[in-house]
């Protein structure tokens, strides 16, 4: 599924327009985006939590040439599915 899929199908459950639909979706991944920046996490019960985690900086090879090259630390976005999500796939 898309984004566009996802939006129509927002807009049918919810009997709203696929623009409201659209905004709705965009405001939702914003304020996700947002709060992780600052640092925070996000927690959907039943389905989810969204977190930051760092990952350290580390040594790499380069595939084309094989010589080693330094890999940055970064953060990195982090999804743990809750337990309804888990219970529903199985």
């Amino acid at each position: 599924m898309n984004k566009t899929e996802l939006v129509e199908h927002i807009a049918k459950q919810a009997d709203i327009s696929k623009a409201a639909a659209t905004r709705a979706l965009d405001s939702t991944i914003t304020a996700i985006r947002t709060t992780l920046k600052k640092g925070g996490t996000v927690s959907l019960v039943g389905f989810g939590s969204f977190s930051v985690t760092k990952r350290p900086a580390r040594k790499g090879r380069n595939p084309r040439t094989g010589a080693e090259i330094k890999i940055k630390s970064a953060k990195v976005p982090k999804f743990r599915p809750g337990k309804a999500l888990k219970d529903a796939l199985n």
